[in-house]
């Protein structure tokens, strides 16, 4: 009779064990499918702000003026918080963005602008709307990203 009662016992062991493996699976499986609209949402985001900015770029450097532009974004995605900021090195300048909170070095996408420029500022999802301002820096356009709320800059 012991030997059975163990048997019992290590089978109802090993079945708990692979229900805990299925329900965690499972549950990374959802959360998985769940962040998948939330990224192509992202990158919505920063394919329609990049365009803006573009936009004013070309405006900008054909008239030689100064050009603001509000640009309504919505406060989450999903339940998630994000953040877009505009970023330049030596010979690019770039978009990006990530969900969360920011961290240096730690942008989920990226979109490229054309040409040479020099770029500065933030925006945090929720923050109110997003101001674009573009403007000619001696002979290199300036473009600038901050929040109507005042977080961005």
């Amino acid at each position: 009779m012991p030997s059975i009662a163990t048997s019992h016992f290590y089978t109802f062991v090993a079945l708990a064990a692979i229900s805990i493996i299925l329900i965690y699976s499972f549950s990374f499986y959802a959360s998985t499918i769940r962040i998948a609209p939330e990224i192509e949402s992202l990158k919505n985001i920063l394919d329609h702000v990049a365009a803006k900015g573009n936009e004013l770029l070309t405006l900008v450097s054909t008239t030689n003026s100064t050009t603001n532009l509000i640009v309504q974004l919505p406060s989450t995605i999903g339940s998630r918080e994000y953040w877009i900021r505009v970023r330049n090195d030596s010979s690019n300048a770039w978009l990006e963005g990530a969900l969360g909170q920011i961290r240096n070095g730690e942008t989920a996408y990226r979109v490229f602008f054309p040409g040479k420029m020099s770029t500065s500022g933030y925006y945090l999802g929720g923050y109110g709307h997003a101001i674009l301002e573009c403007y000619m820096n001696g002979s290199v356009p300036q473009l600038n990203l901050s929040s109507l709320g005042g977080s961005g800059q």
